[in-house]
């Protein structure tokens, strides 16, 4: 059997006009042009799709059958090359993106370079405020945000998940010493978030549960300033993997009481209000983004 979509697009054009001259008409053909179409493709199936009189064509019970499956099969065709099309579309305009400072400095920085590279078109902003509460209001369209979401009506995408690690630096321990149990912490100066108590309960298995809430020594409401005084050798601080990765490698800080871990990951979400013009550049940049976390 050798039917094709040129096949199928006759006979429902001339089901959709009701007459063979008026749907040569739509299909710019003759009208026995239309109709030698029509008499081969019954003769590929085998049967008669149409009874034809001279006033009317009315669908057989197989002709009835055929449309359906025709309409489902040319509707498949039409949005796999729509599918195609769009994708080989570049995404164009502005695409305004919100993240914590950290965050942004070492899991969006780097890469930017690399996306411009491959979406040209998009003119990106770069934020930090830990406090967006109204996207619209500050002219954003994606929001970063670490830990657990708030109730929302905004549209959530998980993107990755970042262990939370206890650290110090290798001069801090050497002055005051490394300490052995949770417990221990209350002998140290602790560094921690101001105005974010959520950031100081550390994933720390001990005698009362697996989280420590902690009363820092030296408070500050960012993470990178927490990260800049731990390596300082100002305490011991509790930041997530993404921000500190090259600091253990390197050994610029060392992580501490890894035996009381609870293996507790931080969740990492974009938050974004659902808007079909500007679909493509959000998904363009969170594939981006998710590919490299």
């Amino acid at each position: 059997m050798d039917i094709n979509s040129d096949d199928l697009k006759t006979f429902i054009t001339v089901i959709d006009s009701g007459t063979l001259s008026a749907a040569s008409v739509h299909l710019g053909q003759t009208t026995s042009g239309v109709s030698r179409a029509l008499s081969r493709l019954e003769d590929k199936l085998a049967t008669s799709l149409l009874t034809r009189t001279t006033r009317r064509m009315e669908l057989t019970e197989e002709g009835q059958l055929f449309l359906e499956r025709a309409r489902a099969i040319l509707g498949a065709m039409e949005e796999a090359e729509e599918t195609i099309r769009i994708r080989r579309q570049q995404p164009a305009g502005r695409l305004c993106v919100d993240a914590a400072s950290p965050f942004m400095l070492h899991c969006v920085v780097p890469h930017v370079a690399e996306f411009r590279a491959l979406y040209p078109e998009i003119r990106l902003e770069l934020s930090s405020n830990d406090q967006i509460t109204d996207l619209i209001e500050h002219r954003t369209d994606i929001a970063i945000r670490i830990g657990t979401l708030p109730d929302s009506t905004l549209h959530a995408r998980a993107l990755s998940a970042s262990p939370l690690y206890v650290l110090a630096s290798p001069d801090y321990l050497a002055r005051h010493g490394a300490p052995r149990t949770p417990e221990d912490l209350a002998n140290h100066s602790l560094l921690g978030f101001a105005q974010y108590e959520q950031g100081n309960s550390w994933p720390l298995q001990h005698a009362n549960g697996n989280s420590l809430a902690v009363t820092p020594s030296l408070s500050a409401s960012s993470g990178e300033t927490l990260r800049q005084l731990a390596l300082a050798g100002q305490g011991i601080v509790c930041l997530a993997d993404f921000m500190t990765r090259a600091d253990i490698a390197d050994g610029h800080l060392v992580k501490v009481l890894e035996d009381s871990y609870t293996g507790y990951r931080q969740q990492i979400h974009a938050v974004y209000y659902r808007n079909t013009q500007l679909a493509r550049r959000i998904g363009c940049f969170l594939d981006f983004l998710q590919q490299k976390l």
